[in-house]
């Protein structure tokens, strides 16, 4: 026998959506009730409820043509066993049943009123001058206009986490845009489960607990593991979901809360993530960036040029972050893509990035960096194109501007009228009694027209060290450094260094 029907057509289910969009978010039955012109009543059962679907059915037993969520509408006209009927309502997971009366019943049956309330079924009394389409209607409505707020709700969303993403720190603030749109907490962790970081309010520690526990479910990189998990504890819902790239890395989400929407505008922040945290140049990415810091630090060029690839000059850029705090290997990462490197070394001291760009590309101003940018050198000058790169970027700290370039000798003047291996003998005679940090400290200072404070911020030590520093200097060198022409000829013996 086929099963009777209003006619109403629901809306998608949400296991049929297309991932791109969030899935129909379901009806409150108190949002139904509230709908004056129906005229529905409960009159059994608890007040909440969610529904999915409208279906309506005559049979003695609907329970085969449920899928589940069902608002289910009968006049009763095959109604025997009210306690067998509700039972079976319940196996089949319908939200609530809509009881009309007339013409079967003039009123619901109280039979039918005690089995709802027993096994905690909703009973909703529909009156006779209501047609069941009416109702099938009206949650087609509210389902639409939920699912436009859904709509408006990841469109808006998916706008906030891509202009995170733009950010000079985008995986934080990512994270905290996540955090904000959701109402929670929201964690990225290292394959080992280290916390690299964190937004929203911190959860108790049962919660955060569980949240650890559900990570680890879908943090194995050596062996099959779900994409994503969740969880409930208490009051609070968890998330968990793997991060492409084949590095371990996981976002963690708790929230009070959970709205239909929610998986889509984690999965967009998954995408974002993944990608702000994928090697910028593939697999080979870590030897080339290994290339760099062994350069840098003084190995042979010849031995890891052939790892660089086919450029014959480099620009060495030293940044460190405008605001205060460690810079993340991730955040790092970011620089050099938005100034077209991969080789990047963030492992000094926490604070200060260096990026290896290839070619003769001047270095542009990047937002929420302090960058010192060395003259383009060739590999086997990658040391002193360094020592430039740190110079330009104290003298862009001392001077409060958001880039500042080495400026080579022009080859014209004093310098070009006295033959270089005279300069150089004549630079190391007379610079002979400083050593490394004192000729360094010297340079600076006479490069920032003996500003203490300026010269403090660009080597990143306090002012009376500066002055402890100069003042040395004038005793080894048994030279009044007030004085212009000597200035000027240290400044000199300095640029040949």
């Amino acid at each position: 026998m086929p099963e009777a029907s209003s006619g109403f057509t629901p809306p998608t289910p949400p296991s049929a959506v297309s991932p791109s969009a969030p899935p129909t978010p379901p009806i409150r039955l108190t949002e139904l009730l509230a709908r004056e012109e129906l005229r529905l009543r409960r009159i059994a059962g608890p007040a909440e409820a969610e529904l999915l679907w409208v279906h309506t059915s005559e049979m003695a037993d609907p329970y085969p043509y449920l899928l589940g969520g069902e608002l289910l509408l009968s006049a009763g006209v095959l109604l025997k066993d009210p306690d067998a009927y509700v039972a079976r309502l319940m196996e089949a997971g319908a939200a609530a049943l809509g009881f009309g009366v007339t013409p079967v019943f003039d009123t619901v049956p109280q039979a039918l009123i005690e089995a709802c309330d027993r096994q905690g079924l909703p009973l909703v009394e529909v009156p006779p001058e209501t047609p069941f389409t009416a109702i099938a209607r009206a949650v087609w409505r509210l389902m639409a206009e939920a699912r436009h707020r859904e709509l408006r709700r990841v469109t808006r969303a998916q706008q906030a986490l891509a202009t995170a993403a733009a950010r000079p720190d985008p995986v934080p603030a990512v994270l905290h845009q996540l955090a904000a749109q959701l109402g929670g907490r929201a964690v990225l962790l290292a394959a080992d489960g280290e916390e690299l970081h964190t937004a929203g309010r911190r959860p108790a520690p049962d919660v955060g607990a569980a949240l650890a526990r559900l990570t680890r479910v879908v943090s194995a990189v050596t062996r099959p593991a779900p994409t994503s998990a969740t969880d409930t504890v208490r009051d609070a819902h968890l998330s968990a979901y793997a991060l492409g790239g084949g590095q371990g890395l996981v976002l963690a989400l708790a929230t009070d809360r959970r709205e239909a929407s929610d998986h889509t505008i984690a999965g967009v922040a998954v995408v974002l993530l993944s990608l702000l945290a994928a090697p910028h140049q593939g697999a080979d990415a870590a030897g080339r960036s290994a290339a760099l810091v062994r350069l840098l630090l003084g190995a042979d060029p010849q031995d890891v040029a052939p790892l660089l690839g086919g450029a014959e000059r480099w620009t060495v850029v030293h940044a460190r972050r405008s605001g205060d705090g460690p810079v993340d290997p991730l955040t790092a990462g970011a620089l050099g893509a938005a100034l077209g490197s991969a080789l990047v070394d963030a492992g000094r001291g926490g604070d200060a990035v260096r990026v290896l760009v290839p070619g003769d590309e001047r270095i542009t101003p990047q937002p929420g960096w302090t960058l010192g940018a060395s003259a383009p050198a060739p590999i086997t000058a990658l040391d002193l194109a360094d020592g430039q790169a740190s110079r330009a970027l104290g003298r862009a700290a001392a001077t409060r501007t958001p880039l500042a370039h080495h400026h080579a000798g022009p080859g014209l003047g004093l310098t070009a009228l006295i033959p270089p291996d005279q300069a150089e003998a004549h630079a190391r005679a007379l610079l002979a009694p400083l050593t490394d940090p004192l000729a360094e400290t010297l340079r600076c200072w006479l490069s920032l027209h003996g500003s203490w404070d300026r010269t403090a911020t660009a080597l990143q030590v306090h002012r009376n060290t500066v002055r402890q520093r100069i003042a040395r200097c004038a005793a080894l060198l048994d030279m009044d450094l007030d004085d212009m022409d000597v200035r000027t000829e240290l400044w000199f013996a300095l640029r040949q260094r």
